[in-house]
């Protein structure tokens, strides 16, 4: 059984699959324009809708941050064959590997753009990573629920088998010399990001077939992962859809 919490991760169940919400907890003390909408969606997919005060709300989602909504779920479905994925979207193919990301706030930002830029499934390394909590789920905005997350033993083997199926692997890395934009990033494409602050792990960043930098004209050394991975992923979007390289 899934909880999810907040409007977001709530609403997009509800709309991407409603049979699979058992019921819905809802702040009955709430009568504003949004927790109205919020209910009236509940109602039309037919889910059920019980009435509770903080007490319970904050008890189910296990914290304070719950916007007064918190939803009971059944698992959904999703494929966890990395190399079926790979075969069923061919040249189209776009994963995103994180490699060790820990903080649930991160990987739910990193889901919520590889969701909008129609990365077909994350790769996560079993040890020294979050998995998917309530908070991800409520970050990511839906997105947990709709891109195939797959978690593996071994990641530099997994990259290795995914270079062996045809998907090029490029890892960004400060330090790298070759800048994001002067990469083709067309064809079946894996990007591999780093860890917060120690970024790539060395025996991953070995496996890599090119290391790209993010060019950055400020003060800042460093992006936050999530804003890496969403810069990196929407530039091979931009390639994908609108460039002549």
């Amino acid at each position: 059984m899934a909880i999810l919490y907040g409007f977001h991760a709530v609403s997009a169940r509800l709309k991407q699959n409603p049979a699979s919400v058992e019921e819905v907890l809802y702040d009955q003390t709430r009568k504003d324009k949004r927790m109205q909408q919020f209910v009236d969606k509940a109602h039309s997919a037919g889910v059920k809708l019980t009435p509770a005060d903080a007490d319970r709300l904050e008890k189910a989602a296990g914290h304070r941050q719950h916007q007064g909504v918190v939803a009971f779920a059944k698992a959904v479905q999703k494929s966890t064959d990395l190399f079926e994925i790979i075969e069923t979207n061919g040249a189209d193919t776009l994963i995103l590997v994180l490699d060790g990301v820990t903080d649930p706030h991160n990987l739910g930002a990193c889901l919520r753009s590889a969701d909008a830029a129609g990365v077909h499934a994350v790769v996560l390394p079993k040890d020294k990573s979050v998995g998917i909590t309530p908070v991800v789920s409520k970050v990511a905005c839906g997105a947990a629920e709709t891109v195939p997350v797959i978690t593996v033993t071994n990641l530099a083997r997994t990259l290795g088998e995914m270079q062996e199926a045809g998907v090029w692997c490029v890892g960004a890395a400060g330090e790298a010399d070759k800048s994001l934009f002067q990469m083709k990033l067309t064809g079946p494409l894996a990007w591999v990001m780093g860890a917060e602050g120690d970024g790539l792990r060395r025996l991953t960043k070995e496996k890599c077939d090119e290391l790209i930098h993010i060019p950055m004209v400020g003060s800042v050394e460093s992006l936050n992962v999530s804003v890496a991975t969403s810069v990196c992923l929407f530039e091979s979007l931009r390639q994908r859809q609108f460039s002549t390289l």
